[in-house]
């Protein structure tokens, strides 16, 4: 017997096999998924390989920043915590493991620093955190104050107070009486000059 016959007849007592005795849901499943792998792993190697769409630059580096100091840039939905004042020149100092720029680190820290969840952080004696997560300082009144400033202006925030009524129509434009002085001083000027 060649090695052609013997592959056959193993395909036959396969064949045998599957008929005779009922195959369960969940190896039928990952027989399937088996064979839709292999079946799909040529393909895989003849498409290009797909780029990924650009990040924002100041996304990407909180990102790395999330990742290298997690106790200090918590990921959503964890609370952010209030940042030590000065926390700019302690990460400054990591750049090289961020692998980023000074700028990039800047536009980052600002960009975390902004909006509702960071000002809901900052309350009165709230602990500010170092990179490690360590506490080093406290949230003062008058910058929980500030926060709340910030977030009443947010669209999510309080609604504003009313405006005052807009002044009169005769204080915003000027007088009739006052704009034949303009054309005569302009009339006065054009004819002194040579």
């Amino acid at each position: 017997m060649g090695f052609e016959k013997l592959a056959d007849l193993r395909e036959q007592l396969r064949a045998q096999a599957q008929q005779a005795a009922p195959v369960q849901p969940k190896q039928a499943d990952r027989a399937k998924k088996r064979e839709s792998a292999k079946k799909r792993e040529p393909s895989r190697k003849q498409e290009p390989a797909r780029t990924r769409e650009p990040v924002d630059p100041t996304v990407e580096a909180i990102w790395r920043l999330q990742k290298q100091f997690p106790l200090a840039f918590p990921k959503n939905p964890a609370p952010k915590v209030p940042l030590k004042e000065g926390i700019l020149a302690d990460a400054a100092q990591h750049l090289e493991a961020l692998s980023m720029t000074e700028e990039q680190l800047k536009q980052a820290i600002a960009a975390w620093c902004k909006g509702s969840r960071y000002w809901a952080c900052l309350t009165e004696d709230a602990p500010r955190v170092d990179l490690q997560g360590q506490p080093v300082g406290k949230v003062t009144a008058q910058q929980a104050a500030y926060a709340r400033r910030q977030a009443s202006r947010r669209p999510g925030g309080k609604p504003r107070p009313a405006k005052k009524p807009a002044a009169p129509q005769a204080a915003a434009a000027p007088s009739v009486e006052a704009q034949p002085a303009v054309e005569q001083t302009a009339a006065t000027q054009a004819a002194e000059t040579p």
